[in-house]
């Protein structure tokens, strides 16, 4: 009782930290860029006594941006969590199993075939995307059952590398229709651009992400029983395939948000569960905020990163993730061996 009072504190103690880190970096964020505001004026814009510029740079193009990183992180984060919980496989995320190209493959859909750029784009979009996130994973758990027989979390991802792979070859197709600036658009979009940095997207994405990531911490304690195996939870009185689902919708609808308005993060939804597990253990009271806010820093520190060090052309958050996550992952992956 003592050591489990113990992880607790430290686990707590730990979430609290990340959270600081994030608004550290957030601050920070705000005082970066082509536009440099000095500490003081980003304290004079928060409590109503900036010039008309500083509002601008602080209210139009950066706030919104560090809002929406934060976001993103939160999502994939939590998804990645889910995933890998529910398959009981580390290396199931958004990305490998495909759903984040089926959700990518709708927003193609949205830039070819419809392109709004009024008000409805702020609600069809992430809809849309929801929608290919969807049917992505639920073509995946059809193509994987086996009447009588538990599905295979291997067999899962596998099937969702190989319509991954599809989905790449249908966008690779679509790409053919685009003129200049939807190819540009597609091309950062893939990259991880973070390019719905707009309040009219952000009010959208916030109770989207806010109200699933309440529901999947309120299941932590399902989570907790599913990860040990589905004997062992209807065991403890889980009903395996109803919890199974719904939480597979939660984790779909987080990542499928979280793609269409700030682009391709996978890598996030697959490295930030692997942080946070080595922080604070397996506990998913513990894990799931853990790894939320272990995505929002990651994201907010490379966004960060691209727009305060002096890097040829401008550089995509996406693109600046990968390269200071993989060294990590290789680690956990030697570790491992």
């Amino acid at each position: 009782m003592i050591k489990r009072h113990y992880t607790m504190k430290r686990g707590i103690i730990i979430n609290v930290v990340l959270m600081v880190l994030i608004l550290v970096f957030a601050i920070i964020s705000m005082n970066s860029g082509k536009m440099n505001l000095s500490p003081l004026e980003v304290l004079n814009v928060l409590t109503g006594n900036g010039t008309d510029k500083q509002n601008l740079i602080v209210f139009d193009f950066r706030l919104p941006r560090i809002v929406l990183s934060i976001l993103v992180g939160l999502g994939m984060g939590a998804a990645g969590v889910v995933m890998q919980s529910l398959l009981r496989n580390d290396m199931a995320s958004p990305g490998t199993l495909g759903i984040s190209s089926g959700s990518g493959l709708f927003v193609l859909f949205f830039v070819v075939f419809i392109a709004s750029t009024g008000k409805s784009s702020f609600i069809a979009l992430p809809l849309l995307a929801f929608v290919g996130g969807l049917l992505a994973a639920g073509l995946i758990f059809l193509l994987s059952y086996r009447r009588g027989r538990d599905i295979s979390p291997i067999g899962l991802i596998l099937t969702g590398v190989a319509l991954g792979s599809g989905y790449g070859a249908l966008t690779t197709f679509l790409t053919l229709k685009l003129d200049d600036s939807q190819m540009n658009f597609i091309l950062y979009w893939l990259a991880g651009s973070l390019w719905g940095d707009d309040w009219g997207y952000i009010s959208i994405l916030t109770p989207w992400v806010l109200i699933l990531l309440g529901y999947i911490f309120y299941k932590a304690r399902i989570l907790n029983a599913l990860h040990l195996g589905n004997q062992t939870a209807q065991g403890l009185g889980v009903s395996v395939k109803r919890q199974f689902l719904g939480l597979s919708i939660a984790a779909v609808a987080l990542s499928s948000g979280s793609v269409a308005v700030g682009g391709s993060f996978f890598f996030v939804g697959l490295i930030a569960p692997h942080m946070a597990r080595k922080l604070v253990g397996p506990d998913h009271k513990l894990l799931i905020p853990a790894a939320s806010l272990a995505g929002g820093l990651v994201v907010v520190l490379a966004d960060t990163i691209t727009r305060t060090v002096s890097l040829v052309g401008d550089v995509p958050t996406g693109t600046v993730i990968t390269v200071i996550s993989v060294p990590y992952f290789l680690y956990l992956l030697a570790k491992a061996k």
